[in-house]
């Protein structure tokens, strides 16, 4: 397995996203999006992308995680931790004790971000989101 930084191209990411789980996305916003990517991280396996995550923000003030997923023949292995230790050691050299690094959990993956320092922000706020219709 490689870990590479960079951001994955529309289809490894519409693909991805898809296959482990995560709320499918359009192409029309992939093609937008990815390029505004801070930072991205893929793992590799014999050439294809087996796992990735993004941060997504300003880059000074508010970075926030997302699309953290592995393919599922290939969860359990720590592909997710080593994700994780990509985006940690991102943050830990990008962002200031007043920056503010956010991410949406979905249980049991709550578990994994804590390990890495996340912590719930309830009852001191709650996260909110908007969707279009």
């Amino acid at each position: 397995m490689q870990i590479i930084h960079r951001i994955p191209s529309v289809e490894e990411y519409l693909a991805l996203r898809k296959v482990s789980g995560l709320s499918e996305m359009s192409v029309e916003g992939a093609t937008k999006g990815l390029p505004n990517t801070l930072f991205a991280v893929v793992l590799e396996e014999e050439g294809q992308a087996i796992g990735m995550g993004r941060v997504v923000g300003d880059g000074g003030l508010f970075f926030h995680i997302t699309d953290i997923c592995v393919r599922p023949e290939y969860q359990g292995k720590g592909y997710g931790k080593a994700i994780m230790r990509e985006i940690k050691t991102y943050l830990e050299e990008n962002a200031s004790p007043q920056s503010h690094a956010v991410l949406f959990a979905d249980p049991p993956a709550d578990q994994l971000y804590a390990q890495y320092g996340f912590t719930y922000t309830a009852p001191h706020s709650l996260g909110m989101w908007w969707k279009k219709e």
